[in-house]
């Protein structure tokens, strides 16, 4: 479930949004210690799914409990905005998809909002009757195919569009001014590349030991799903240089049928995927508004069920269609919320559980990363929303 979360259609983004505004040497550098660093915080923090006997399936109900209600909703709402900006950039990365496949069969292809609309009925109808996490396990295997499906014949494609494009280059344009807030931006993006900000909630699902099958999930996540992800990211910049396009499928020069089945895949994967996301927003809802006392599937939960979802999904994909900036959601998810969940929140938990039997040289450490990484979560904040405030000067709503 954790690989096949992170290893969903946005890693086609991540071309543009990683290594276009970094280029090759600080890009590998950002890809190889971003990527090491979330590996080990998240490795800290699986260490945490039970503290004094007590286990904690939820992240915020870990920080309520340390640290008062205060911190309790402070994670709620990281997630929740982590949860609903990944969920809109993923419906926005499925009428991509859609409109890519239709482009190829039309000349003048319909606008991208109504593949967006079609996107959040797909996702609304999934996440109706897949509810929750631990429902998605049937499913896993299918999106692990689709996944391996889009990835392998896009790298395939890729080698062949980059052999034939000889007048590519890596130029990075811009003002110094520019420059600085891209570069910003592209490190938000990797962290949204490398996790989710859910590895509780992930590792309630996972047999005992909690603790180290959450690990082992997390080392086969980071060797095998960062060479798919980092493989597809640095193949797609080194096969169009600076002109690779936020949503890499678009660029392909292959035969008809290999540009539909890569399209299609993702838009399948990505329904499977979405619900990974989402699904802890519906728990929520659900819990305050369904009948405690009935079946899940009892006929009066499935209508209020169906009306919550329809709530949400309309207002997302409303969201989605006025806004379709992807690069804006991933890097805005990035800097916002998973900085904290992801580099903050973990030390501060050890410096609170283990902080008056560890070593000086750790504290030093944890406190070391308290401070940086609450200073790029403002830094890329910034930059994301000057970002989002340029795209909306310069684009209208429901721009196509």
């Amino acid at each position: 479930m954790l690989v096949t979360s992170f290893n969903c259609g946005y890693v086609l983004s991540f071309s543009n949004l990683m290594l276009l505004p970094l280029g090759w040497t600080w890009g590998i550098i950002c890809l190889i210690v971003t990527g090491a660093y979330t590996a080990y915080a998240n490795w800290l923090l699986a260490a945490f799914h039970s503290i004094d006997g007590q286990r904690f399936i939820r992240y915020r109900d870990l920080m309520g409990f340390l640290f008062g209600r205060e911190m309790y909703y402070i994670t709620w709402f990281f997630q929740f905005l982590t949860l609903l900006l990944c969920n809109m950039g993923l419906i926005l990365l499925g009428g991509k998809a859609l409109k890519e496949i239709n482009s190829e069969f039309d000349d003048s292809p319909m606008r991208l909002q109504y593949f967006i609309v079609i996107t959040g009925v797909a996702y609304c109808i999934f996440a109706h009757f897949i509810p929750t996490i631990s429902a998605m396990r049937g499913w896993l295997g299918a999106s692990t195919i689709l996944t391996l499906t889009y990835t392998v014949s896009l790298l395939v494609a890729l080698v062949k569009d980059g052999k034939s494009n000889r007048d590519r280059e890596y130029e990075i344009r811009g003002s110094k001014v520019d420059k600085m807030f891209s570069a910003f931006g592209a490190i938000s993006a990797i962290i949204v590349c490398n996790t989710s900000g859910l590895l509780l909630e992930i590792q309630s699902t996972l047999r005992q030991p909690a603790v180290k099958n959450m690990r082992n999930a997390l080392y086969l996540q980071y060797t095998l799903g960062l060479i798919l992800y980092y493989g597809v990211s640095i193949e797609g910049y080194w096969a169009y240089g600076s002109t690779v396009s936020v949503y890499l499928p678009k660029e392909l020069r292959g035969p008809r049928w290999l540009k539909v089945l890569i399209n299609s895949t993702v838009f399948l994967q990505s329904i499977i995927s979405q619900n990974m996301y989402v699904a802890p927003i519906n728990e929520t809802l659900d819990t305050e508004f369904l009948k405690l006392d009935e079946s899940m599937h009892s006929k009066e939960n499935m209508k209020r069920r169906f009306l919550l979802r329809l709530l949400l999904f309309s207002g997302n994909t409303l969201v989605t269609a006025a806004l379709p900036f992807m690069g804006n959601f991933v890097n805005l998810v990035g800097s916002l919320a998973l900085v904290p969940l992801t580099f903050v929140f973990p030390s501060m938990i050890f410096l609170k559980v283990k902080g008056k039997i560890a070593r000086v040289e750790k504290k030093v450490w944890h406190w070391s990363n308290i401070v940086l990484f609450s200073l790029i979560a403002v830094a890329t904040t910034i930059a994301a929303l000057i970002s989002i405030a340029e795209h909306v000067r310069h684009y209208s709503f429901f721009a196509d």
